[in-house]
């Protein structure tokens, strides 16, 4: 395969790690989070700074990549659960602007920190090994499955109903604030996660790529793919991540076809490609059977309106 395809594939599969985790908080859950590019950061160093080589004046333990992407995603989790405490009892808008300023609170901790580059950034003194297509398709297998059996359980039908309303969850007896920690700590350990994959990935992290920028990127994709649709998260994944390079022959231009071509699908699509639909055998099915039933609703108001008419 060209590696250059196969480095789009490769970023594709990072993305769509932490999209699913990011689904999973927003789409199943209904909490926006602009801070997610800082768990990623966590991840990223942490996991760096288990994997790389020690040499003089860089700081590392040599272990293997698996260490290195759990305990980025460990990082992640506890940290969030730490964040979770303080934030969780916080409603609507003042969740989004205090993940916002934890985003960028960490990205300027790492910004300050000159045992890991600072702002310089840290070369990890590696390059890219193709091989890792295999790494990241198997963690997005295990993130796909993880989420989609959660969904699928009590919690996370417990979690859809304080979506929809938090009030009348909590008032059937459903602990709010113990499925929002559940929530936002696995959707961290993701981020975490594809964090460790993305310095893997660049052999080179840096805390402007754990800007507010990353943050809203990850969100346009759950919003594109569609909330509360795990096949939505995989398609945007796919698609967003590879839009700018198919876009890239208009050079200075490209980053505004980008945005005008998502604007354009959110305008004609505002649910997202596949708002509240899976691709699978069961969701297919469903879809026909909706369709089937429109248009028998069609029908039917046509026959009236003729019957009416005459």
């Amino acid at each position: 395969m060209d590696s250059y395809i196969l480095g789009i594939l490769m970023l594709a599969g990072i993305n769509l790690v932490a999209v699913l985790g990011l689904s999973l908080l927003t789409g199943f859950t209904g909490l926006f989070s602009f801070g997610h590019a800082g768990f990623m950061a966590i991840g990223a160093y942490v996991g760096a700074f288990l994997t790389v080589s020690p040499a003089r004046d860089v700081p590392g333990l040599g272990l293997p990549l698996v260490v290195g992407i759990l305990g980025g995603g460990a990082a992640a989790g506890i940290v969030s659960w730490l964040v979770g405490r303080i934030t969780l009892n916080l409603k609507g808008d003042y969740f989004c602007i205090a993940t916002l300023g934890f985003g960028e609170a960490i990205r300027l901790v790492f910004n300050n920190v000159q045992r890991f580059g600072g702002s310089r950034g840290w070369p990890l003194g590696a390059t890219r090994n193709p091989q890792d297509i295999w790494v990241i398709l198997l963690v997005d297998v295990v993130a796909i499955l993880l989420v989609a059996n959660l969904v699928r359980s009590r919690h996370g039908r417990n979690m859809i109903a304080i979506r929809e309303e938090e009030l009348a969850a909590q008032v059937t007896g459903i602990n709010v604030f113990r499925y929002k920690m559940v929530s936002l700590v696995t959707s961290a350990v993701l981020a975490g996660v594809a964090g460790v994959l993305l310095g893997d990935y660049l052999t080179f992290i840096n805390p402007k790529i754990f800007n507010l920028t990353k943050s809203t990127e990850l969100i346009i994709i759950v919003i594109f793919g569609g909330l509360g649709s795990i096949s939505g998260s995989v398609l945007g994944a796919l698609l967003l991540t590879a839009l700018p390079e198919v876009l890239r022959f208009f050079e200075i231009w490209r980053l505004v076809f980008y945005g005008a071509a998502v604007i354009l699908i959110m305008i004609s699509r505002p649910q997202g490609l596949l708002g509240g639909m899976e691709l699978t055998p069961a969701g297919i099915r469903k879809i026909l059977a909706e369709r089937r039933a429109r248009q028998a609703l069609r029908a039917e108001a046509a026959r009236e309106a003729e019957g009416g008419s005459r």
